[in-house]
């Protein structure tokens, strides 16, 4: 056996690349497992979208390899949709760096500005790739807390009591990922007044903006952000464009510089028609992600009705493309708990627990099935819940 590098010891492989091979292998033709785990959105994107991607195909000069900042007019388009929808101005020759998708983003941030031994700060709950992907380049990962009480906000009080002096990243997320918060513009202020303070860099992960929230935000609308902050954003989400991998990364030229320094030593540029494609996706008129969010709205409320139906507790102000609910007292083990509607429904709801410590008690639903499939779900789950206790009435008769 060649010995493995020290760097993975510490990182499984993520959580939904093993279940999904489990969920997987229960399907079948009779029963289908309906997914209500990952957040890929079921819907296609724009048809002009499709077009483009297609018609650049065709062109027999379209097929080389392209320059590792994208060509000019989609970081033009990048910078007209940060303007049209946040109120950013962004030079889009200094500060967007196309990405292939932002997953990726958080691996070159971190290869960028971390060295072995810095202290990065992650949110408890939030997504696992920010602490795999820290452990991947040596760094020494601390948590701050979310409060359950306060709507999932960051209990600040307790963060500026910390030393912060070796912080050299704070990752932030907001749609938050998975508890659907939305960050206040003045903790956004206070975030980057922190940055500025302690000398270390704000990222904050930004692919939820559009969906089911009323006031989309951008770090970079907070004065003095640019010194310390990046952001990351995609159309994997808002544009239900998730496995052509575009994101993009903006900040000062200085910061964007340093993550093109990586990012060129990984890939040799994005496909030219997917590019023009995100132009189009990019050029989206308002009354496409309104429709969109209706949609996303029937699909919430039926969630919140399954979520009734497990007896759940959750916000009805959430944010994002998730419901995010807190389990009954009475479930021991929230794993075994859905590991069983799994296994006897066939239906497949997130636990918790795959967020951080504050997930434990917690389950997350997708939006992205049809209201079809989320009533089925609803109907399986109902029928299981009854036939479970029509058993206990017939065994309490019986003793």
């Amino acid at each position: 056996m060649i010995e493995l590098a020290r760097r993975i010891e510490k990182v499984e492989e993520y959580y939904f690349s093993k279940k999904l091979q489990e969920v997987r292998s229960l399907d079948s033709q009779a029963f289908p497992v309906i997914n209500l785990g990952i957040g890929s959105p079921d819907l296609p994107p724009a048809q002009s979208v499709i077009e483009a991607l297609q018609d650049t195909a065709q062109l027999p000069g379209s097929h080389g390899y392209q320059s590792y900042k994208g060509i000019p007019n989609f970081r033009k388009n990048i910078a007209n949709f940060y303007n049209r929808i946040y109120g950013v101005s962004l030079d889009s020759e200094k500060m967007i760096l196309p990405l292939m998708g932002s997953k990726e983003g958080i691996m070159h941030i971190s290869m960028a500005f971390v060295n072995e031994g810095d202290e990065v700060l992650i949110p408890d709950p939030g997504y696992p790739t920010y602490a795999s992907v820290s452990q991947l380049v040596g760094a020494k990962v601390s948590t701050y807390k979310l409060d359950e009480e306060a709507d999932w906000q960051i209990d600040f009080e307790e963060l500026e009591k910390r030393d912060l002096s070796k912080v050299k990243i704070m990752w932030i997320n907001s749609p938050h990922m998975p508890t659907g918060s939305v960050l206040p513009i003045g903790d956004m202020k206070r975030l980057v007044q922190l940055a500025r303070a302690n000398n270390f860099l704000l990222v904050n992960d930004n692919p939820y903006s559009l969906i089911l929230n009323d006031s989309p935000q951008s770090i970079f609308s907070i004065d003095g952000a640019e010194e310390v902050a990046l952001e990351l954003n995609s159309l994997s989400k808002s544009h239900n464009m998730p496995g052509w991998r575009i994101g993009w990364l903006i900040g000062s030229a200085h910061h964007v510089d340093a993550v093109l320094r990586v990012k060129s030593n990984m890939d040799s540029g994005m496909f030219l028609g997917i590019q023009q494609a995100a132009v189009q996706a990019l050029q989206q008129p308002d009354s496409w992600f309104e429709e969109l969010n209706s949609l996303y709205r029937q699909r919430r409320a039926k969630a919140f009705e399954i979520m009734e139906l497990l007896s759940c507790f959750y916000s009805s102000h959430q944010a994002g493309l998730f419901v995010w609910a807190k389990v009954p007292d009475t479930v021991e083990s929230v794993e075994k708990w859905i590991d069983t509607i799994l296994y006897k429904t066939k239906v497949f709801i997130t636990p918790g627990f795959i967020f951080g410590e504050s997930g434990q008690r917690f389950i997350r639903i997708s939006l992205c099935a049809s209201i079809e499939k989320l009533q089925e779900a609803f109907d399986r789950i109902n029928a299981f819940m009854a036939h479970n206790f029509e058993e206990v009435e017939l065994t309490k008769k019986a003793g």
